[in-house]
């Protein structure tokens, strides 16, 4: 499972501070969204490509964050359309963001407690994630959990930082399995 914080990882601001609801789209406008005062928010420029890749590879897709605006995150990802631009895409039909998170813990708590219900959701074990998120101080998953993290800079997810991740978590699975190759990612990064 591919499980992603939004504030400063997939897009360049924190919703409860930056923002103002309502947050909806314009027209017919694809990877942006207007809050009530005018004020532009978009994923950062790789984070369409990286969402759909874990869509066409039937990764599971969640997002995780802490933040004390739930109801403007969920306005954004239900307002974020986006299209799949690779030459392997069965459609250009625009989706709506949140239709690719197959589960959402979003609220404020701890990271850990996010983790506990993705586990408890998904049948997932928490060795079969990966986090990305730009606070350090979220690493404590992977030290009391077992999920591999992976730490943004504030520019956002993008599409090295991504692939960096998926290749230390392989390696690390490869080496949990006993085996020097690395392991097949399978269906549940």
């Amino acid at each position: 499972m591919a499980v992603f914080d939004l504030d400063y990882t997939l897009w360049p601001l924190w919703v409860d501070t930056h923002v103002d609801t309502p947050i909806k789209r314009k027209g017919n406008a694809i990877n942006k969204v207007v809050d009530r005062h005018g004020q532009p928010l978009s994923f950062f420029p790789h984070v369409p490509s990286i969402l759909f890749f874990c869509r066409r590879h039937n990764i599971a897709i969640a997002a995780a964050s802490r933040t004390s605006a739930p109801s403007a995150a969920k306005q954004a990802l239900n307002g974020l359309y986006l299209i799949d631009d690779s030459p392997r895409s069965p459609s250009s039909e625009a989706l709506k963001s949140w239709t690719l998170f197959n589960f959402n813990e979003i609220y404020p708590g701890s990271k850990i407690s996010h983790f506990r219900q993705l586990h408890a959701d998904s049948g997932i074990v928490y060795e079969d994630m990966i986090f990305f998120d730009d606070e350090y101080r979220n690493s404590e998953v992977g030290t009391k959990l077992g999920v591999h993290f992976v730490e943004v800079g504030h520019q956002g997810l993008d599409l090295g930082t991504f692939e960096r991740g998926v290749g230390e978590w392989r390696a690390r699975r490869a080496s949990r399995m006993g085996r020097g190759e690395e392991a097949d990612v399978g269906s549940k990064v």
